[in-house]
């Protein structure tokens, strides 16, 4: 399936800002089923871009404005292919269990086994899998716990905008039993490691199918949950919409909870408050783009005795280095 991204981002500020410095998390991953055909990423007023790669090894773009200005638009626009992931099994034999426990699995997830930020423990969080009697679906083989565990999280909580916040602590959704895709994320990131099964945050782009009964905006940003199982490596869950991950599912960043990896980020200096208001589309491409190796980066023209910020690079992992050595 060939899908087609536009991500725009706005900032506004009431008064002139003095500089902007922003990060940003928005290239589609290189994967197995998940080809990279374009990356294209427009900033205005017009920035010179940086690169390097997180420690979760996600691309990560970052520029600084250091002149007054008034408003900030990124625009990320991506082309990708997908391919379907191969069928999972019915279920997995109940080793999988004491292969989790392995001193590889425990060393090499240590990230993905532990609480961090979003999703520490809490009462609330022990009081919810006490109301479902979710200890009882570890008596299953992890693979089957864990896609029960994800029809039990789609069930208990609605789906609905402007309850939570991006920094809300896991206790908010516990208790309105609504909230969005992220939030639905957190829950199920901690209730798998407390199983003792690594569990990692994944940030990227859904196309939506209403028919096939998605629930979550077509018009945002997505996010989900990947466990890591030794017989099937990295499997990815949506318990937004209650399904398996697959060739509708834009993998862009992975990390521990939505802290790590935020679309962007930043800090500006002035006394102005400030307006976020995002754009997404995914849509179906009807051809390839022009380019299948190239990432492109571009600004927009610049004003009349402003000078424009040049960035030209092949794709992210031949011009990491050559990033890396010019900032040293």
């Amino acid at each position: 399936m060939l899908l087609s991204v536009r991500h725009s981002t706005r900032y506004q500020y009431d008064q002139p800002v003095r500089e902007s410095v922003m990060e940003l998390w928005m290239q589609p991953q290189k994967r197995a089923n998940q080809r990279l055909v374009s990356f294209d990423l427009d900033i205005d007023p017009a920035a010179q871009l940086f690169s390097y790669a997180d420690t979760f090894g996600n691309a990560v773009y970052h520029f600084d404005i250091p002149q007054p200005h008034e408003r900030l638009n990124i625009t990320a626009r991506s082309a990708v292919e997908t391919e379907p992931l191969a069928d999972l099994p019915a279920q997995l034999d109940r080793g999988e269990w004491d292969r989790l426990k392995s001193d590889f699995v425990v060393g090499e997830h240590f990230d993905f086994l532990h609480a961090h930020g979003f999703t520490g423990p809490t009462q609330a969080l022990r009081a919810f899998i006490a109301e479902r009697n979710l200890e009882e679906l570890r008596v299953r083989d992890p693979l089957r716990a864990v896609m029960d565990l994800n029809q039990v999280i789609y069930e208990a909580f609605a789906y609905e905008a402007g309850v939570t916040r991006a920094d809300s602590p896991i206790d908010d959704v516990l208790k309105a039993r609504k909230g969005v895709c992220q939030d639905f994320a957190h829950v199920m990131l901690a209730i798998c490691r407390g199983w003792g099964i690594p569990a990692r945050y994944v940030s990227g782009y859904l196309f939506t199918d209403r028919k096939a009964g998605d629930r979550s905006d077509p018009d945002a940003t997505h996010a989900w949950v990947e466990v890591f199982l030794p017989s099937l490596r990295w499997v990815g869950f949506d318990p937004t919409n209650n399904i398996m991950c697959a060739e509708r599912h834009i993998v862009c960043a992975v990390g521990r909870d939505y802290s790590d990896v935020p679309p962007s980020r930043g800090v500006y200096k002035g006394d102005a408050e400030s307006e976020l208001a995002v754009g997404v589309t995914v849509r179906k491409a009807r051809a390839a783009v022009s380019e299948p190796e190239f990432l492109r980066i571009s600004q927009p023209a610049p004003k009349p005795g402003q000078r424009r910020a040049q960035y030209s690079g092949l794709a992210y992992d031949q011009q990491r280095q050559q990033q890396q050595q010019q900032q040293q």
